[in-house]
């Protein structure tokens, strides 16, 4: 009996870790992959420089624009989301971390949230932040920078 609950448990926690990753709702943390889809989309990335677990703007930037359906739709259509995180409680592994620095140091990134804009060849095309009004009113502002 005891192992039987020891599997169910193992399970259940993989069932919510999956689900955890699914709630990031297709944001890609490689850098490289995400170009990578940019080109063979033909699409731009979307690359949001985040503080996620303690910078204000940024988790007000997620619960007011990025966690609605209206923008998940948007973006999926439109996007290639990218998530270079720069957690302070969060432990996040060595190789992230190099990376979102140095991606963090390229684009000259001195505040969060920064929402870049950039083609598959990493070229930036425009930038963002956080904005009022919603998902309508920032995918409108994004639309502009797109297109």
């Amino acid at each position: 009996m005891k192992f039987l609950s020891c599997v169910l448990l193992v399970l259940f926690i993989g069932f919510v870790s999956a689900k955890d990753k699914e709630t990031d709702d297709n944001w890609e943390t490689d850098f490289k992959e995400a170009q990578a889809t940019a080109a063979k989309s033909g699409k731009p990335m979307l690359v949001n420089f985040t503080g996620s677990d303690w910078c204000g703007w940024c988790i007000k930037l997620e619960n007011e624009v990025f966690s609605k359906e209206e923008f998940k739709s948007w973006a999926s259509e439109n996007v290639v989301l990218v998530k270079l995180d720069f957690p302070r409680r969060t432990k996040q592994d060595t190789k992230t971390k190099k990376q979102n620095s140095a991606l963090a140091q390229k684009y000259s990134v001195r505040g969060f949230p920064t929402i870049l804009f950039l083609n598959a060849e990493g070229k930036v095309i425009g930038k963002s932040g956080y904005m009022k009004g919603g998902p309508s009113a920032w995918t409108k502002s994004a639309e502009s920078i797109i297109k």
